[in-house]
This record gives structure tokens, sequence and C-alpha cells, in this order.
């Protein structure tokens, strides 16, 4: 569990780290350099969960040495799966990223949304959903493991 006070705004007990996997933790398929010791540290206060609907068919294997579920998604209604699977673990406690189109009501559903703008873009969507936007997914989690960043955005 993780607890973070932001002066003016909320406290924030997160108990889930939610992220999606392409063009979130992975380029091409491909896990980003950086992420895999990043999720490993979160793992300590955070259960992880990766939801996705697996583009590139990659996502196990580049995700089996790490302490994370994965939930692989079908093909339909993604963006509804996203969102009713955050509020399976309960909404609030969620700290949830992604950048597409499919992350949008995960994003708006979660005690904290971030969308991210990497290689594959973002979504119109998924950033009018989302509480914060970073540049990189190794920000976004920077946010979680240097809280002090976290409240520098959200303070009133």
């Amino acid at each position: 569990m993780l607890t973070v006070e932001v002066p003016g705004h909320a406290t924030f007990v997160f108990q889930y780290l939610v992220l999606d996997y392409n063009g979130t933790l992975a380029e091409d398929g491909l896990l980003l350099a950086g992420a895999a010791a990043r999720i490993s540290a979160l793992a300590d206060q955070l259960a992880v969960h990766v939801v996705t609907a697996d583009t590139f068919g990659s996502a196990a294997q580049q995700l089996g040495a790490l302490p994370v579920s994965l939930h692989i998604l079908p093909a339909i209604e993604q963006d509804v799966a996203k969102q009713q699977y955050v509020q399976s673990l309960g909404a609030a406690q969620c700290f949830a990223v992604g950048n597409g189109r499919n992350d949008a009501l995960m994003l708006a559903e979660a005690g904290l949304g971030v969308a991210v703008i990497q290689a594959e873009g973002a979504a119109r969507a998924a950033v009018e959903s989302a509480d914060i936007l970073c540049t990189s997914l190794l920000d976004a989690l920077d946010l979680l493991l240097i809280p002090k960043r976290l409240i520098a955005t959200l303070r009133l």
C-alpha cells in the first residue's frame, strides 16, 4: 500500500498499479528499458496488474520474470473490460497508466489515471480522461517511486 497526501486535493491510498501493455509498458511488443526495475521496486508496495489486448502476442514472455498479474482481454469492448477490471479491484485504490483509446474509461475510473505519450502516441480520449499526462512510462512510474513529484503536480 502507498499513501500520498496531496495538500488541497486528496489523500490517495493506492493498493494497485494497473498498466496497459502496448504503447504504455512496451513498444512494438517489447518491454521498455527501465520498466522492469521500476515495476519490481513498486511491487514491494503495490499489486501490479497488466491488462492488455496483447496486440503483438508477446506480453506473457516479456513480463514472465516480473511480479505482475497479466490479464489478456478479448477482442471486443476492451475499454469496458479495462474499466470493469479497475472497478473489481476497487477503483479508488488504483493508479492506472495507459495511452490508447481503449484505456480512457480505465483512466477515468481509477483513483488516479495517467496517460503517457510515447512512440505510439496517445489517443485524445485517453489524454482527456487522465488526471496527469506524462511523456514516458518511466516518468509515470516515478510519480509513485518519488511521491513528492506527484504532490507537486496535483497540489493546489
